[in-house]
């Protein structure tokens, strides 16, 4: 199956926007499916399983974190990409969004043609062959798949906190300082603060343990090896 033949379900309630986003999508031979409301898409989203789920922020009855904390704690869609959509104006749902497991998060309006580049670098995580690097005796980080394994046992990472995961293990033991790791890791794509850099160390520590990373006060954080 090609790139262009993943599965996309696009969850939103304004069906201009579902329906530009689809015409787009299926001009590059995605399959896509779509919802107007959290609970239906939710519903589709079991049956349909995609590859990835476009997802709206602000709907009416159910908004997007909660669809999105839903299928991250069902054990059958857990593992589904979801794309956060937003107005620019909900600058809040941002940490939020990232904070319920999402991937990724672009802000509306997006033209096309960026956005299907976004949607194909998260896709191509799926299809792109496994390298694995032995980062200590616990840790091993496989790159194109955005897979940790610690102790043998495999650890699914939302996209951020595997690119700063894999920006502080490129260096054990040495410092980032805070402007590097937002450069590095969001780059000018959306604008963050020091909050967000917290969220995603507090997920990463949760996940693969508080002593490998260390922080240091007022500058920033390192990764230790070993």
């Amino acid at each position: 199956m090609g790139q262009t033949n993943k599965k996309i379900l696009l969850i939103d309630d304004e069906p201009d926007i579902t329906e530009l986003i689809q015409f787009h999508l299926e001009q590059k031979e995605y399959i896509v499916k779509t919802a107007q409301d959290g609970l239906k898409g939710i519903k589709i989203a079991k049956e349909f399983m995609p590859d990835l789920i476009l997802l709206d922020v602000m709907m009416p009855e159910m908004d997007g974190i909660e669809v999105c904390q839903l299928l991250k704690e069902d054990s059958k869609t857990k593992n589904i990409l979801i794309c956060f959509l937003s107005a620019r104006s909900e600058d809040y749902s941002q940490i939020a969004g990232l904070d319920a497991g999402a991937d990724d998060y672009v802000t509306k309006p997006i033209k096309p043609k960026v956005l299907l580049s976004r949607i194909k670098a998260l896709l191509r995580r799926s299809s792109e062959s496994t390298t694995e690097s032995q980062l200590n005796s616990k840790i091993v980080i496989i790159p194109e798949k955005y897979l940790v394994k610690k102790d043998g046992v495999k650890i699914h990472l939302p996209r951020k906190e595997f690119e700063l995961l894999s920006l502080l293990s490129s260096k054990p033991d040495h410092v980032f300082n805070r402007e590097v790791i937002l450069n590095t890791v969001w780059g000018s794509d959306i604008i963050v603060g020091d909050r967000t850099i917290d969220v995603h160390i507090r997920k990463l520590r949760s996940k693969i343990g508080s002593e490998h990373i260390e922080t240091i006060k007022g500058v920033g954080y390192k990764f230790m090896n070993g």
